[in-house]
């Protein structure tokens, strides 16, 4: 029999997502200055208000007040009548020293000797059903929100959009799992208000309402979705075809939104940055951590691994586990499930222990093989840190008192597929 699965995404103007990444952008600016550096910081946003609080352990001294206001004004707060904007709102920072009691059990003096910074346990999953190995309905919630904000920024097409956006996918799979058809999209977009109302009457407020609401309806069906589309391989534009119900703007109006509609905290979206409820989560966030924090070095070494694993043949799908105890070198344990997918003559426990023999799980290993210690991680802070296109940028800092460090770095290693020939050899494939 047939079924639904649904992903949900939300956009870089979504309260959450600004949290998330102004605490990214502050891990990279300590990075930037002093690749040592140990920092977990938390931002809560309200209206006309930014709190920061967390630990940082750094040589390097960063302004996080200009970070922050620098992201906001990049998401696209700028406006006075959103009642949060980039140049006036407070930023309020609690920032402070790391306990040097958590530091102890993480530097070691070599990497191969540093423990992991927290106890816990982390997934990585892929998947054979997209170009990328992530779940459709997650990826195609993703693409809709990043076409509606290229939209906002051009101004052109659909001109009165907002930051705040949310988007959700539900498909129709086959009872060998494969995707059928689109069954729903919803999207809820922010935007301006548009079309006024003749009077003051109550009957005039909710024509214009309605005439808005329509417009909006419209733009989303014949002017993002095509161009989502258009982005799209042909077999994946099939499931298009067919009857699409569509919720759009559901509670019919949606004005008032980012930080003044909703308080946005970090780490509040970890589904929607990781599989989309596909696979499993251990249940820690990655944002405002620097990478001791095994809650996101092993968050990514992991889809490293499954993404590899899937690239090579190994399963279509594999979800991955590793868990640590804190200040403790070696994993506790790597679990496997393939869901029976699996291409080889080895069980889930006989494949997970040939990714023990592939993939070094040490914490500090696993910085050197995806490079974590470089400033990477404010792109990684909106629209999901998995299934990104890994790239080469230059990046430019600037410390408190207006040093200048430009960095080449690479961006989501953790998406390269540079092990498929090393797990085809230990697999023969």
């Amino acid at each position: 029999m047939s079924y639904l699965f649904t992903s949900e995404s939300v956009s870089e103007g979504h309260p959450d997502k600004i949290a998330d990444q102004i605490s990214d952008a502050i891990i990279d600016h300590f990075l930037a200055f002093d690749k040592d550096s140990k920092v977990a910081c938390e931002t809560l946003v309200t209206t006309g208000q930014v709190v920061l609080a967390g630990e940082v352990k750094s040589g390097a001294y960063v302004d996080v007040q200009t970070v922050a206001r620098d992201v906001i004004r990049r998401i696209g707060y700028t406006k006075g009548e959103y009642m949060f904007s980039a140049d006036s709102c407070g930023v309020l920072s609690a920032l402070h020293e790391q306990s040097p009691d958590i530091n102890r059990g993480v530097d070691r003096g070599k990497p191969e000797e540093q423990g992991a910074g927290d106890q816990g346990m982390m997934f990585g999953y892929a998947t054979n059903e997209t170009q990328n190995y992530m779940p459709l309905a997650l990826d195609l919630s993703h693409r809709i929100l990043r076409e509606l904000a290229a939209l906002r920024r051009e101004g052109k097409d659909i001109a009165y959009l907002r930051p705040d956006a949310k988007a959700q996918v539900t498909i129709e799979y086959d009872n060998d799992h494969k995707p059928q058809r689109i069954d729903s999209i919803v999207v809820s977009t922010q935007h301006d208000d548009f079309i006024q109302p003749d009077d003051d009457s109550l009957a005039a407020q909710t024509r214009a309402d309605e005439a808005m609401l329509e417009q909006i309806r419209k733009d989303i069906r014949e002017v993002l979705v095509p161009r989502v589309k258009a982005s799209l391989k042909p077999e994946i534009q099939e499931l298009f075809k067919g009857e699409i119900t569509y919720h759009i703007n559901p509670t019919g109006k949606f004005v008032i939104g980012g930080p003044h509609g909703d308080a946005g905290l970090t780490g509040r979206k970890i589904i929607v940055d990781t599989y989309g409820g596909k696979g499993a989560h251990g249940g820690g966030a990655f944002s405002g951590k620097d990478p001791s924090k095994v809650d996101r070095s092993a968050a990514y070494a992991t889809r490293h691994i499954a993404k590899n694993m899937v690239a090579a043949g190994v399963a279509d799908q594999i979800l991955v586990q590793v868990s640590y105890a804190i200040g403790v070198v070696e994993p506790t344990n790597i679990f496997v499930d393939t869901y029976g997918s699996a291409k080889v003559d080895l069980n889930d426990g006989e494949i997970a222990a040939k990714i023990r023999e592939i993939f070094d799980m040490r914490p500090g290993l696993i910085e050197q093989r995806l490079k974590l210690r470089n400033p990477i991680y404010s792109e990684s802070a909106a629209y999901g840190h998995m299934g990104r296109n890994p790239e080469s940028v230059e990046k430019v800092f600037y410390d408190s008192t207006g040093n200048e460090v430009k960095k080449n770095v690479e961006l989501f290693t953790w998406e390269k597929l540079d092990y498929v020939d090393k797990v085809k050899q230990a697999f023969g494939i």
